[in-house]
């Protein structure tokens, strides 16, 4: 079963009460918040209602709550690509 993976990329501050429930019957309260939704017509037409905020990918299965934070953090260490003339 594949999963829509839905980031919500814009803010709704100032958009209609009817936009912000469909972010709310998706599952998004803030921004960069990231769920997973199983690939129904129902959700399909909900993610099209809000298509301009969101961030949308299809995935073969969702990730759990590590998995996502592990994702974003970035790797150890750093490169100093070059030295800055002073």
């Amino acid at each position: 079963m594949s999963y829509f993976r839905i980031t919500l990329h814009r803010s709704a501050i100032g958009l209609p009460q009817r936009t912000r429930g469909v972010l709310a019957a998706l599952g998004l309260r803030k921004r960069c918040q990231t769920v997973f939704q199983p690939v129904t017509p129902d959700s399909a037409g909900m993610i099209m209602k809000v298509k301009e905020l969101v961030i949308v990918k299809e995935v073969a299965q969702p990730l759990t709550t590590k998995e996502l934070r592990a994702e974003r953090r970035p790797e150890p260490g750093f490169w100093v690509e070059r030295a800055v003339p002073r």
